[in-house]
C-alpha cells in the first residue's frame, strides 16, 4: 500500500478538493467524434438537438442533414485528411458542417466570420482547404481575396433558410437594411446549399485512431503575430467533453438545454456550448450573435439550464433594466471563461438566476478547458479553480520553463492531459517551444496554492519590465477597477528610454463620472508599489475587444505609441 508521501493526493493535492460526485480519474471513450454523436442519435433520436429562433431539428434530422452534406462533399473529392474550412456565425449549418467533415475523415478548419481580408487570406493560405462552407452574407469577403487562395469548391447557403418559413421575409428585410446580400452568388466554384434533405446514400462512417486523427484546426488569437492552427485530435475533443461533463455534477443526460450565445468558431464555444451538448443529448438553443436583449428573450422562451459565457456578456445581461420581467431562473449552471470574472458579477448573477456561475480556464491548445472552480464545493475568489480529471498542473520558471517551482511560487503555468493538442499545423519549431514531454506551456503567469487551486497573475507576454522589475498588468487593472469612477481598465507596457518600459493605462469611466489622470495614478500608488503605477492614463468610451471579449492589448499598445503626449516619467 502506498504511503501518504507517494499517494496520488500527495502528488496532486487538488484531488482532495474534488466534490464527492467528481471522479479523480476518467476512462476516456476511445471513439471518433462521429461515433460520439451517433451514440447520442441512437439513444435520443427524436429529442430536439437544435433550436434556432423557432426552427427545430431533432437529433435524427441533424444526423441526416450531416450525412447529406457529407455525400455532397465526397462528390467534390473531399476525403480523409482533407481540410474543410467552416466560416459561419452560430447557426444550424455549423454543427451540420462539422459532422459532415468528420463523416469523411476530413479536418474541420475553424475560420472566424469576423476575419477581414488579410487575416482570412492567411488562414486559407495556411490551411489549404479542399472545400469551404459559408453563408451568402459572408461571401463578399471571399470575393475580395486572391482566387488562388480560396478553396476550389465553396458551399454557400442562405441564412434565411434556417429560420421558420414565416420569419424568412423579415430576415431578408433586415439583411437588406444592413446592406448584406440575400441571394446566392454565382460562380464555377459555388455549390448552392438550398436544402439538406437526403437525396442519396450517405458515405460510410470513417475508421481511424482517435488519438492521432486530427478533427479540428483551431486558430489561436495571434496576439503576438500571425495566428497558428492548433491541431486538435478526436481524442483531444472527446476527452475535454468527458472532463467537462464529469465536472458538471448537476447535469441530467438527455435533459439539459444549453443557450449557445458564445461563438462556435472559438474553441470555447465549440466544446463547451456545442460538443458538450451533442455528447449529452442536450437541446442547443443557438443565438446568431451575442446580444443581451435577445438573450433575455431566448432564456424566457426556451428556459435553458446552462448558459456558458464570458464576463462581459454576464455583465451586459445583468444591466438590462427590465431583467425582473423575464423568466430566467431556469439557469442551473454556467461556466465563465476567456477573461477574469469579478466576485461582484458572480454574486449578482447567482442572485438573479438562482444558478451557479463558476470561473474556468483554458486555451485553444488544450481543447480548451483545463481548470474550473467546482460546481458543488468551494470556489475561491480570484482563482481559476482546480485541474479537471486527468489533468496535471505545475509551475515552472518563466525564463527557461525547465525548472519546476514549489507550490505558492509564481511562474509559468504548465498543464498536461488528454485534451492537450498534437501540435501546431506545419509548425514543428513553434510546437517544440510549447510542448515538452506532454507538458504544455500556457504562456500564463500563475501560482498554485497548497490545496491545488490555481491563480492567474498575467500573460507572460504582457509582463511589463520597468527597469528590471516585473509589473503584471492584471494587478494594476484590478486596483484601477476598485476606484468608484472606473468601469473598465487595461494596462499595457510602452517602450521608454530611461526605464525600458512603463505602464500605460486605458480607462473607461463610469457613466456620470469624470476621473482625472493624476487622481487615478495617485490611487494606484496608494495601494501598490509606485513603479507599478501607470505613468499615463488615456480615457476612452470603450476598450477594443475580440469576439470573445478579450482586450486587444496589441491595439492599445500601438495607440499608446502613437500618442503625441509623452508620459510623465
Amino acid at each position: 500500500m502506498a504511503n501518504a508521501a507517494t499517494s496520488p493526493e500527495a502528488e496532486r493535492p487538488w484531488l482532495r478538493r474534488y466534490p464527492p460526485k467528481v471522479p479523480p480519474s476518467l476512462e476516456i471513450p476511445p471513439v471518433l467524434l462521429t461515433e460520439m454523436v451517433r451514440a447520442t442519435v441512437e439513444r435520443w433520436p427524436d429529442r430536439e438537438a437544435m433550436v434556432f429562433y423557432g426552427a427545430r431539428w431533432s437529433y435524427r434530422e441533424l444526423w441526416e442533414a450531416a450525412g447529406e452534406l457529407a455525400r455532397r462533399l465526397a462528390a467534390e473529392g473531399v476525403g480523409p485528411g482533407d481540410r474543410v474550412a467552416i466560416s459561419l456565425p452560430n447557426c444550424p449549418l455549423y454543427p451540420i458542417a462539422l459532422l459532415a467533415s468528420w463523416w469523411l475523415g476530413a479536418v474541420a478548419v475553424q475560420v472566424s466570420p469576423l476575419l477581414v481580408e488579410e487575416d482570412l487570406s492567411h488562414a486559407l493560405r495556411d490551411a489549404e482547404p479542399k472545400a469551404l462552407v459559408t453563408l451568402e452574407i459572408l461571401y463578399p469577403r471571399l470575393e475580395r481575396i486572391e482566387k488562388d487562395v480560396r478553396a476550389p469548391v465553396e458551399f454557400v447557403a442562405r441564412l434565411r433558410s434556417f429560420y421558420p418559413a414565416l420569419r424568412r421575409p423579415f430576415v431578408n428585410l433586415v439583411l437588406r437594411r444592413r446592406g448584406l446580400p440575400t441571394v446566392l452568388p454565382n460562380g464555377t466554384r459555388v455549390r448552392p446549399l438550398t436544402n439538406l434533405k437526403r437525396t442519396g446514400a450517405a458515405p460510410p462512417l470513417p475508421q481511424g485512431d482517435p488519438a492521432s486523427t486530427v478533427a479540428v484546426l483551431q486558430y489561436t488569437g495571434g496576439t503576438t503575430g500571425r495566428s497558428k492552427a492548433a491541431m486538435l485530435s478526436h481524442r483531444n475533443l472527446v476527452s475535454n467533453v468527458a472532463q467537462i461533463n464529469a465536472w458538471n455534477t448537476s447535469r441530467v443526460p438527455g435533459g439539459e438545454v444549453i443557450l449557445a450565445s458564445i461563438p462556435f468558431f472559438h474553441i470555447y464555444g465549440l466544446t463547451v456550448a456545442l460538443l458538450k451538448g451533442l455528447a449529452d443529448g442536450s437541446t442547443i438553443v443557438i443565438e446568431l450573435q451575442p446580444d443581451p436583449r435577445e438573450i433575455l428573450r431566448l432564456v424566457d422562451r426556451y428556459r435553458p439550464t446552462q448558459f456558458p459565457g464570458v464576463p462581459a456578456l454576464y455583465v451586459a445581461f445583468l444591466k438590462q433594466p427590465d431583467l425582473g420581467r423575464y423568466r430566467i431562473r431556469s439557469i442551473k449552471f454556467c461556466v465563465s471563461g476567456s477573461a477574469p470574472l469579478t466576485p461582484e458579477t458572480r454574486r449578482l448573477f447567482e442572485a438573479a438566476t438562482g444558478g451557479k456561475l463558476v470561473e474556468g480556464y483554458g486555451l485553444s491548445e488544450a481543447s480548451p478547458v483545463t481548470h474550473a472552480n467546482p460546481e458543488e464545493g468551494e470556489g475561491r475568489v480570484g482563482s481559476i479553480g482546480l485541474p479537471l480529471p486527468e489533468t496535471d498542473q505545475r509551475i515552472v520558471d518563466s525564463e527557461t520553463g525547465t525548472r519546476v517551482l514549489p507550490l505558492g511560487e509564481t511562474g509559468e503555468l504548465e498543464v498536461r492531459g488528454p485534451q492537450v493538442m498534437l501540435g501546431y499545423f506545419r509548425k514543428p519549431e513553434e510546437t517544440a517551444l510549447v510542448l515538452r514531454d506532454g507538458w504544455l506551456l500556457t504562456g500564463d503567469i500563475a501560482r498554485i496554492d497548497a490545496e491545488g487551486y490555481a491563480y492567474i497573475v498575467d500573460r507572460k507576454k504582457d509582463v511589463i519590465n520597468v527597469g528590471g522589475l516585473k509589473v503584471y498588468p492584471r494587478e494594476v487593472e484590478e486596483v484601477l477597477l476598485e476606484h468608484p469612477a472606473v468601469a473598465d481598465a487595461a494596462v499595457v507596457g510602452v517602450a521608454d528610454v530611461e526605464h525600458g518600459e512603463i505602464p500605460w493605462a486605458f480607462v473607461v469611466p463610469r457613466p456620470g463620472s469624470t476621473p482625472r489622470e493624476e487622481e487615478l495614478i495617485a490611487f494606484v500608488r496608494g495601494r501598490i508599489a509606485h513603479y507599478k503605477a501607470p505613468r499615463a492614463v488615456e480615457f476612452r468610451e470603450s476598450l477594443p475587444r475580440t469576439g470573445v471579449q478579450k482586450v486587444l492589448r496589441r491595439a492599445l499598445k500601438e495607440e499608446a505609441l502613437r500618442s503625441a503626449r509623452p508620459p510623465d516619467a
